[in-house]
Parts: C-alpha cells; structure tokens; sequence
C-alpha cells in the first residue's frame, strides 16, 4: 500500500523527494561527468573522517561516542536474500538450459531479440540514464494510467489485437517454413 501510494503521488512528498535525488543523481555523474567509484569512495572517506574525529574530540571532552549499531549481517537475513534471489535464478537457468541443448528454437528467438534489444538501447544511452529513465517512468506512468485508465485500456486492447494479427502472419508465412520448428511440432 506504501508503494502504491508512492507511485500514484497520494502522498506527493516521497514522490518529490525521489525526483529531486534521482535529478541530482543523474546530474552529477551523467552531466558533470563524476565517477561513482569516487563518489563512493569520497563519502566512505567523509564519514571516516567524521567520525574519527568524533570519537576523539569525545574522548578529549567527556562526551559519548558517536551511537554506531553493530555491523553484522545474521545468518537469518542471508537465507532470506538466497532464497528471494533462487526464485529468479533457477527458472533463468532453466531457460538457458534449453537454450543451450537446442530443444526450443522459439524461445532462443526470443531471447535473443530481447538481447539485441537490449543491446541496443544500451549502445544509444548509457546505463544511469536508463536507470534515470525508468525512474522517470515509474513516478510518471503509474500516476497517468490511473487518472486514464478506460482510455488507456481500450487503446491497449486494439494494439493487441494488431500486434497478435501481425505474429500470425509471421508465424505462418515464415516460422512454419523453417523446418526445424516443424519436426518440433510433429514429435510433440
């Protein structure tokens, strides 16, 4: 519900916030040209730093050390992360599995149009300005389908049924003629 709220502006200050740091974000390592390595590497250096001189003026003048939780990561939270990232990873596998004995020619098309395409879009913009992009688009496309969604819906439904005319016309005047998909379909 947070989320929803969030991307549909309910509560516009998150939204505003997001924006404003994802600009800036997007600014100084696009616009201005600064390495993330060394922002990283400068900000590590700055807290470092401060807190350093922290505990030591602290030390000099009786005061508390700077409140630092314990920096652990319990085993607990290490499952949890394996096991969200096991249900992405196994069935990717799985894909490439098929790929690589040659079983599914349809779905080797697939993935590689998708990977052309996705090479690319990155060859015409880097990789943080499709980031910021698609933070762009996730503030914005969220907000705008639920203000029209009737409208958006019934142009959604007539380009489906374009797009599916279209892959049937390419699926029986070219993929039914590569012989290959054809002793596909004649085993199974």
């Amino acid at each position: 519900m947070i989320v929803a709220d969030f991307l549909l502006w309910k509560k516009w200050y998150g939204g505003i916030v997001t924006l404003i740091s994802a600009t800036t974000f997007w600014c100084l390592f696009e616009v201005a040209g600064y390495n993330l390595l060394s922002f990283v590497a400068n900000v590590l250096l700055l807290l470092v730093v401060i807190l350093f001189f922290w505990g030591k003026s602290a030390s000099l003048l009786n005061r508390p050390l700077p409140p630092l939780p314990d920096m652990e990561i319990s085993e607990e939270s290490v499952v949890k992360a394996s096991d969200a990232i096991l249900v992405w990873i196994n069935p990717a596998l799985s894909i490439a599995h098929d790929i690589a004995i040659g079983r599914n020619i349809k779905l080797f098309l697939k993935v590689a149009i998708s990977l052309w395409i996705i090479s690319f879009i990155g060859s015409l913009v880097s990789f943080l300005t499709l980031i910021y992009i698609g933070v762009i688009l996730s503030l914005s496309v969220p907000y705008v389908y639920d203000k029209y969604q009737d409208k958006i819906d019934a142009k959604l439904f007539i380009m489906h049924e374009i797009s599916q005319k279209q892959y049937r016309k390419i699926d029986d005047n070219l993929l039914k003629k590569i012989p290959v998909l054809n002793k596909e379909k004649k085993i199974e």
